[in-house]
């Protein structure tokens, strides 16, 4: 399938708004991004459902209405940098090149963030720089980060990520049990201190020290 027919990406659209995305730089941002690249294999042909469908190394790609909510929260402007942690099959991180100025994306799987390379090359994505290495660490090199995204669930908001998030920046991460339902949160960095918004119920792999096994 070399893209979605209008219909299907019609179809798609509107369920990306009737489960809260409404903001229209993100639409349009995944209305340009095809999902279909990032999907492989027998789940090929479901890459148009807003389901989350597994990829290699035992992880997910997120459900279409997922990405669309956690992008949305981040309240990205065009020149920002942001830091993804956890790139999966990349396909949030092509949604964030298309928002922002600069993404970093990090993941401790060595196939992963190769084959999220290709794609990124493919689709002539530049402004995306993927790194292999334990992203629960952050990227004290590059720090400070305008906008923090984690895809993968942590107990507390992890300290080095809040450590390298710009006074007035913001954070999306999973927080929770990583088998349980965990709580969506929004950190707001202020001056004086972090501000914690509750957004909504989710479930995403655990966020995991080290490097992954094929690394």
């Amino acid at each position: 399938m070399t893209g979605p027919a209008a219909e299907t990406k019609m179809q798609f659209l509107f369920a990306l708004r009737s489960k809260g995305v409404t903001d229209p730089r993100v639409l349009n941002a995944m209305e340009e991004i095809d999902r279909g690249p990032f999907v492989r294999g027998i789940f090929a042909e479901r890459a148009y459902e807003d389901m989350p469908l597994p990829i290699a190394c035992g992880q997910t790609i997120s459900q279409p209405s997922v990405v669309g909510i956690m992008t949305q929260a981040l309240k990205i402007n065009p020149r920002d940098k942001i830091l993804e942690v956890g790139t999966g099959s990349g396909y949030q991180a092509a949604i964030l090149s298309k928002l922002a100025r600069r993404v970093y994306t990090v993941d401790r799987h060595v196939r992963l963030v190769r084959e999220a390379r290709q794609i990124f090359e493919g689709l002539g994505l530049a402004n995306i720089t993927s790194i292999v290495g334990d992203g629960s660490h952050g990227l004290p090199d590059q720090a400070p980060f305008d906008r923090i995204l984690v895809t993968a669930a942590a107990e507390d908001p992890p300290g080095p990520l809040l450590a390298q998030l710009k006074i007035g920046g913001i954070m999306v991460v999973p927080v929770g049990q990583s088998d349980a339902v965990q709580t969506l949160i929004r950190v707001f960095r202020h001056e004086n201190g972090f501000e914690y918004d509750e957004l909504r119920p989710v479930r995403f792999v655990p966020l995991l020290e080290g490097l992954g096994k094929d690394s």
